[in-house]
């Protein structure tokens, strides 16, 4: 590989020192810890989360975009930049953080109480206790609003909660679930210690994508929960739609990851797999591949650092959230396949990161808004008019 398929444009030179820092610190946690172990956890579809956790908390990346109760305070592009080098690892393992500190803390850190904030925070930036959001039911995925999960008042105080979620990133290893549920006065989100009474957790086994990531099924049959359980600032739909978008606006960058280390572990492969006396990379159809390529992920960078720079600016709206996922997931994905293309039969061995990287995208494609939602979303931003009912 003569030329980093991201320095064509020079692009480093946009960042600043602190945020260029923060890509550096990262890519040597991936190289270290995820790196030499990622094939065989994929493989055998179980990953140390825990330790990962503990991991990520340690060098400040759990939450590491809100600020007090021990989260690192820093800044979107740098958060965005973490979850480029953790996806460029494995998705599921930026799934763990962006579950971690964009959905479960966010909620937290945005419509809980002071007494929630600082009983539950300073715990999850650490990794000591880890947590899930529980939005997404069996029968409800893209219809949230039509979710089944009640949450009843009972007499003295507190809650009846019942109900299930299902695919739940982290569920498995969680401490703690942010649930979402109806109530008579609507939609309110809930601290669900997952050790309480009635509290149900199976992990989803037989995945072929994201296997490197914790994944389950939540049921709640009449679990009893404190007053304080309920998320006081948290009022309708729009509180856990808002933390999807803080989600998402991660997987704009995460999914560039990916398809970065596909594209370099291919132009590698290239450059020394001969065919007909040549190396493929001397080939114009390999080249015409690799230019196309390089072109896509440095236009899904530019995006993901200009959605960046809004976000720090207090100027992001979910709309252009919607636009940065839809992009950068769909050419990451074909990207990856490109690739696969490139390596031919070795490109579906697990020696190599494609078709790992290929099958994690399929998930990615589709969680946190699949991309017929997010058109949807931008239809309406552009035409005035709902396509939604």
């Amino acid at each position: 590989m003569r030329t980093d398929p991201l320095a064509l444009l020079d692009l480093d030179s946009l960042l600043d020192d602190e945020e260029r820092a923060t890509r550096d610190m990262v890519r040597r946690l991936v190289a270290e810890r995820v790196r030499p172990e990622v094939a065989d956890w994929y493989e055998r579809g179980a990953a140390p989360v825990r330790q990962l956790a503990v991991a990520c908390g340690e060098r400040g990346l759990l939450g590491m975009h809100l600020r007090g109760y021990g989260c690192a305070g820093g800044s979107a592009v740098a958060y965005g930049l973490a979850c480029f080098e953790l996806e460029a690892g494995d998705s599921g393992v930026r799934s763990l953080v962006s579950v971690q500190g964009s959905l479960a803390m966010y909620a937290i850190w945005r419509y809980g109480s002071e007494e929630q904030k600082r009983r539950w925070l300073p715990g999850m930036a650490a990794g000591e206790w880890i947590g899930c959001f529980g939005l997404t039911e069996a029968d409800h995925g893209s219809d949230p609003a039509s979710m089944a999960t009640r949450a009843t008042p009972v007499d003295g105080g507190g809650w009846l909660l019942r109900g299930g979620k299902m695919w739940i990133t982290n569920a498995p290893v969680a401490d703690l679930a942010v649930v979402w549920a109806r109530t008579p006065d609507g939609v309110s989100g809930f601290v669900v210690p997952l050790d309480r009474p009635g509290v149900g957790v199976r992990e989803v086994t037989g995945k072929l994508s994201l296997r490197a990531s914790a994944t389950g099924e939540l049921t709640f049959d009449d679990v009893l929960l404190e007053a304080d359980a309920l998320l006081p600032e948290a009022r309708g739909l729009k509180a856990p739609l808002s933390c999807l978008t803080e989600a998402r606006y991660g997987i704009v960058w995460g999914a560039l990851g990916a398809a970065y280390d596909c594209l370099t572990a291919t132009l590698r492969y290239a450059a020394t797999r001969t065919q007909f006396g040549r190396p493929l990379a001397g080939f114009q159809l390999t080249q015409a591949k690799f230019a196309d390529m390089a072109v896509e992920l440095q236009k899904g960078f530019l995006l993901a650092l200009h959605l960046g720079r809004l976000a720090d600016a207090g100027r992001l709206r979910p709309a252009q959230v919607s636009a940065g996922k839809l992009n950068n997931v769909r050419e990451a994905l074909a990207i990856a396949r490109q690739c696969r293309t490139i390596l031919g039969a070795n490109g579906v061995s697990g020696a190599y990161p494609l078709m790992r990287h290929a099958n994690n995208l399929e998930s990615v494609l589709t969680y946190e808004g699949t991309s017929e939602i997010h058109q949807l979303v931008l239809g309406q931003e552009l035409t005035g008019e709902s396509a939604f009912a």
